[in-house]
């Protein structure tokens, strides 16, 4: 642990701890990661967290108007969401994540807005696009965030959300031993923070998996929903219309 850092551990995706506090220490995880987090998601999926994003830029390439990219941290997903006729915003409970971002060359394009996504500061019916990569696993409740999502979409919106999910059987015990014993010595040695990525691993253990999630946006009013599975299930897409 680096001097003057609060000391963090692993259970914060724990149905015991209340929400305020599994907010709170969300809020340090992120804080305490901001400037490596990127590197370290680059050594954590050996770059493929790239490719997965460049294939949600493409999913959404044809659409036009208010985009918001929802715990967009550093803004990798929201310079590629970059376009003309959009206006993007990055959407983050984190004010370093985004300082991080803000501070990258083109960052000024990007609009920067603190927010959670139970409580999304945002009208009604304002976005045309709301994207959410590996940030709906933090929410301290699923069904309010995924109603937070529909209330600011317009009729006609789309979701798109890209979240770790369960791999295919032959993959899941390697990818298990993989994220149970290599991701937290990697924060350990390259971010100085082996709790916190314990912690990441957790909540994608604790996260539903691909039909549950489906599930989840169908009961939250979204329509069209269908997910489509990236590096053998270790990641999914899930993409959902409101009406």
């Amino acid at each position: 642990m680096k001097p003057g850092r609060p000391a963090l551990d692993h259970s914060f995706g724990a149905q015991t701890v209340a929400p305020d506090e599994r907010r709170a220490r969300i809020r340090r995880v992120f804080q305490a990661v901001a400037p490596r987090y990127d590197l370290m998601n680059d050594l954590m999926s050996l770059g493929i967290h790239r490719l997965w994003k460049r294939r949600l830029a493409r999913c959404v390439a044809d659409r036009r108007g208010q985009v918001v990219d929802l715990a967009g941290g550093t803004g990798d997903v929201a310079f590629l969401l970059l376009a003309p006729g959009r206006e993007v915003t990055v959407c983050d409970p984190s004010p370093a994540m985004m300082a991080v971002g803000r501070a990258r060359p083109g960052g000024a394009a990007i609009r920067w807005l603190e927010g959670e996504a139970e409580a999304l500061p945002l009208p009604d019916a304002s976005v045309d696009l709301l994207t959410l990569s590996f940030g709906l696993r933090n929410a301290t409740a699923l069904q309010p965030a995924l109603a937070e999502v529909r209330r600011v979409l317009r009729p006609g919106g789309l979701f798109v959300c890209l979240e770790f999910s369960r791999p295919q059987p032959w993959l899941a015990p390697l990818y298990d031993l993989y994220s149970r014993w290599v991701i937290p010595r990697l924060g350990a040695a390259v971010a100085g923070e082996p709790e916190a990525y314990r912690y990441l691993v957790e909540s994608i253990r604790r996260f539903p998996d691909q039909r549950e999630l489906a599930r989840h946006m169908t009961e939250a009013g979204f329509v069209a929903v269908r997910w489509e599975n990236l590096s053998f299930g270790i990641a999914c897409l899930h993409v959902g219309t409101r009406p």
